[in-house]
Formats: C-alpha cells, sequence, structure tokens
C-alpha cells in the first residue's frame, strides 16, 4: 500500500505552484552556505520584491514539472536544481532580478575548507597586533611575520591560497583576524525561466558602463553617418540644414556669386586681395590708396605679438612645406 505524501510536504507544493502561477519570471537560486538568520534578514530585505521559498530540490523539481504544462520551458530550470536551492518568483525582468540577486551578496569569514573563490593574498605593512604569540601563528599560517619596532609587521606580500584550493583551518583563522573576508555569501542564481525561456547568469550578468559607453558610441557613431549621407530625422534636420547652409555659402564665395549674403564677404576678400597687390608695386600707387597701405601695416605691426632678438644667420627661415594633408584640409574648410 502505497504511503500518502506527508501534509507538509503537500503545503509546500501548494506554496510552490502558487509562487509559479503567480509571476510571470521563476528562478532557481542557491542558498547553501547562507546561515539561516542571514536568510531571514534578506527574506526581509526582498520582502515586496520577489517571492521565495526554500524546499527540497525534490519537491522544486516536482513542481516545477507539474507547471511545465501550462508553462512550457519551466522544467529546463529542473536541470539547474542542486545543491541547496530556492524557488523565486519575480515581476521583475531578469536582467533586474539578477542584480537584485547579486545585491544579496556580502563578503564573508572563511572557517577552513571552503573553496576560495579567488586568490587570497596578504598585503605587507603593519598590523594592529602586539607583540606577543600571535607571530607564531601568523608563521604557522605561512604568513611572514616579524616584530619590527614594537609592532607586528608582515613583512612582504604573500598569495596565501591560491583560486580554487580549499582554505587551510589555521589561514582561515589568521585571515578573520586580519579582518579579510574572501567568501562571498548570498543568494547564488541559477538560471531564470520568462517565457519559454531560460536565462543563464552569464547572460545576465552585465557591466551597465561599458554598456552605457557602447550604446552612447553607436548613438554617435549612428548621428554622423546619417549627418554624412543626409538622412533626415527629427534629430538631423537642423543641422544638415546648417551644413547646407554654409556648404552653398562658401561655393558662393568660391564662385564669386553676388547676393545679399555674399555681398559683403566677397568685398572684403575683394579688399584684401587689392591691398596684397598694391604691397607689391608700392611706386604705382596714388596717395591714398598709399596711406591706406600704410595704415594696413601700422595695424598689422601693433596687433602682432613682439619678438626675441635673432642672430643674423637665424634670420633667413625656411618656408613651411605644405602637405597633402594641409592642403586637403584648406580645400574642405573652403568647400564645408
Amino acid at each position: 500500500m502505497d504511503r500518502e505524501p506527508a501534509n507538509w510536504k503537500l503545503e509546500y507544493l501548494k506554496d510552490l505552484r502558487q509562487v509559479i502561477k503567480s509571476n510571470p519570471v521563476i528562478a532557481v537560486v542557491n542558498v547553501g552556505g547562507i546561515p539561516a538568520p542571514q536568510i531571514q534578514n534578506m527574506r526581509g530585505t526582498l520582502r515586496g520584491k520577489i517571492s521565495l521559498i526554500v524546499a527540497k530540490n525534490n519537491l522544486i523539481n516536482l513542481a516545477l514539472k507539474e507547471m511545465n504544462a501550462e508553462m512550457p520551458g519551466l522544467d529546463k530550470l529542473s536541470e539547474l536544481v542542486d545543491g541547496q536551492c530556492a524557488l523565486v518568483g519575480s515581476a521583475d525582468n531578469p536582467f533586474k532580478l539578477f542584480k537584485v540577486m547579486e545585491s544579496t551578496k556580502t563578503p564573508a569569514p572563511a572557517k577552513g575548507g571552503e573553496i576560495a573563490p579567488a586568490d587570497i593574498e596578504v598585503k605587507a605593512g603593519e598590523t594592529s597586533f602586539k607583540p606577543g604569540p600571535i607571530v607564531g601563528e601568523f608563521q604557522q599560517a605561512g604568513i611572514p611575520a616579524a616584530i619590527e619596532g614594537g609592532k607586528v609587521v608582515i613583512k612582504k606580500a604573500k598569495l596565501l591560497v591560491k583560486e580554487g584550493d580549499p582554505i587551510p583551518l589555521k589561514a582561515a583563522q589568521m585571515l578573520t583576524k586580519l579582518e579579510i573576508f574572501p567568501l562571498i555569501v548570498g543568494m547564488d542564481l541559477r538560471g531564470v525561466w520568462e517565457k519559454g525561456i531560460v536565462f543563464g547568469p552569464e547572460v545576465l550578468a552585465i557591466d551597465e558602463k561599458k554598456f552605457m559607453g557602447d550604446l552612447l558610441g553607436a548613438i554617435s557613431g549612428t548621428y554622423s553617418v546619417a549627418i554624412t549621407i543626409g538622412y533626415t530625422t527629427p534629430m538631423t534636420i537642423r543641422p544638415l540644414i546648417s551644413k547646407a547652409y554654409t556648404e552653398s555659402m562658401n561655393v558662393a564665395l568660391f564662385a564669386g556669386i553676388t547676393n545679399k549674403n555674399t555681398i559683403d564677404k566677397l568685398v572684403g576678400q575683394a579688399n584684401l586681395k587689392m591691398m596684397a597687390l598694391a604691397a607689391r608695386v608700392p611706386d604705382a600707387l596714388d596717395e591714398d590708396l598709399k596711406a591706406a597701405l600704410a595704415g594696413a601695416a601700422t595695424a598689422a605691426a601693433a596687433a602682432a605679438p613682439a619678438e626675441a632678438p635673432q642672430d643674423k644667420k637665424s634670420e633667413k627661415k625656411e618656408e613651411p612645406k605644405v602637405t597633402e594633408e594641409d592642403a586637403a584640409a584648406g580645400l574642405g574648410a573652403l568647400f564645408g
């Protein structure tokens, strides 16, 4: 005769099914290694943001299997149920839920025997400990300590535990005394289901600063291309009109086309050319033009910065060479 399941199991299944039904986003998280009081604190912090039930793995898998008919693809989360797990329901999208889970993680001291999540290094320098047996404890843990100037100092930096290696008990004890907490304790998201798709943490872990930088770079590049090819949008229409006006003005000045917008500039250009030509043939000028030329020379001399006296040998200067890039830049300035 088959035994009926215990009432508490039925209640857990009911609660698990309710979480799944009432939330569009379902996740499996690992809560192994988190002390019970800390889990309760996390529940309080996350209340109103998520629904969380810590249950036995077989009950979580059973609830996922039962609800798969209504929510296809949900059973894929069963592949991620391993260790001490919890089922999470949320109204947030998977990326926001991942950030919420990451926010629960805090540094924690090692007790010994845990696997180092990263290289654990002790830095050189003074400690807050007074001289005594503590020096021997440091040395037994593999930390090069000594007494200098009446203080306990770590003589040089030491890689104490490599990533992936177990943390020795004595090393764990000394790390705690040094207030070095190598472990990260918190809810570790294994996978998130939404609309039939399961997202892993490697997809959800987005560097927001890099993402925003890439996005702004893409916007800037797209804007530049749109301006270059003359693609009109509400954002580009004003710059395009301004660019067209500048380019048409440059063409009109280059071609000597006169209108109310170009006449002042053309007269100014003609005057400059005339003055430059007059400077080459001073004997052929009338008195008015000589006076104008002299005034222009005086104004130019007054505006020029004072130069330090130079040796006669250095008076002769080489003419600046014009490169192809300079010529191209000049044409670009002329035609916009």
